[in-house]
């Protein structure tokens, strides 16, 4: 069936759009955090998988890093347990440690890597147990009310170093490495990492164009659900004095800002609700979601 005139014109003007993103990101690397519904509707993985093989085809670098929370979760629930999270963090005791590597390193970070290739492009999972790339120790938090008490919520890692030859390996070859959040210790031990906490830290460590966080929420959203972009540092910071940002998303607002403070030029937080978000996100004008800066 032919296009009408104004369909085609549309058509047209959305893909002359993409052409400056394509020609200013060519080259550059985009560490995407995968999370939320974007993992668990199937409409949703296949165009993330889809939007993930374009944007490596046209000639930009994605990581994904994903997390696996409610697999997690519903894992546990199957073998008589519940999840419980301290500051937006899982405690992790060591038979939840065995779930989490079990969920993210095998069933979640495998199916990513299926979706992937099964649309066109080459994927490798990992874990940051794989060649030790990611180096972590125990996480210490402090108790709220109580900066002095420090709270051990178990085998919760908190990132040592993030060895990137492995990545930038994968990518000269033209792979598209998908990691699972899971450090290891320096006895070998593994560690639970929060998956923002990681991508952040990836993207800070390969110098990324763009931090790209998918969510279940339109962005960061003020106390009245109004969505909040061009945040910087100052105002970040009045969002956590005044309780606008708080539970799950503390860890993510918190390590995108360290990113962008660290030479990430930009990171989004965007909603993996919406069908083909990463590419609104990356070749349109308008974009999806709250853009972070550090100034």
């Amino acid at each position: 069936m032919s296009l009408t005139p104004d369909s085609a014109s549309q058509k047209a003007q959305v893909l002359a759009e993409a052409l400056p993103y394509i020609q200013r990101f060519h080259g550059r690397t985009i560490v995407i955090k995968y999370g939320g519904n974007a993992m668990t509707e199937e409409r949703l993985k296949q165009s993330f998988a889809r939007d993930v093989v374009l944007l490596k085809l046209v000639g930009m670098n994605p990581v994904v890093v994903h997390g696996g929370g409610p697999q997690i979760d519903d894992l546990l629930k199957r073998v008589g347990k519940q999840g419980e999270f301290i500051q937006g963090m899982r405690v992790t005791d060591a038979e939840t440690m065995d779930v989490v590597e079990m969920v993210l390193g095998g069933l979640v970070n495998k199916e990513i890597v299926n979706l992937i290739n099964h649309h066109g492009g080459r994927a490798v999972g990992l874990t940051g147990k794989d060649g030790s790339f990611i180096r972590a120790k125990k996480m210490l938090i402090p108790a709220e009310g109580n900066s002095e008490e420090l709270l051990d919520i178990g085998q919760v890692g908190e990132i040592v170093s993030i060895d990137p030859s492995l990545i930038a390996l994968l990518d000269t070859r033209d792979f598209i490495p998908v990691i699972a959040p899971i450090g290891v210790g320096k006895d070998g031990e593994s560690y639970n990492i929060n998956a923002d906490l990681v991508a952040a830290k990836i993207a800070e460590i390969l110098k990324a164009e763009k931090l790209i966080v998918l969510t279940n929420t339109p962005g960061v959203l003020d106390k009245n659900g109004n969505l909040l972009t061009g945040l910087t540092a100052k105002k970040i910071d009045a969002l956590f004095a005044d309780g606008t940002i708080h539970g799950g998303m503390l860890p993510k607002i918190s390590s995108a800002l360290d990113a962008v403070k660290s030479g990430v030029k930009a990171c989004h937080i965007i909603d993996g609700r919406v069908e083909h978000a990463l590419l609104l996100e990356v070749l349109t004008d308008q974009g999806v979601g709250t853009l972070i800066k550090a100034k």
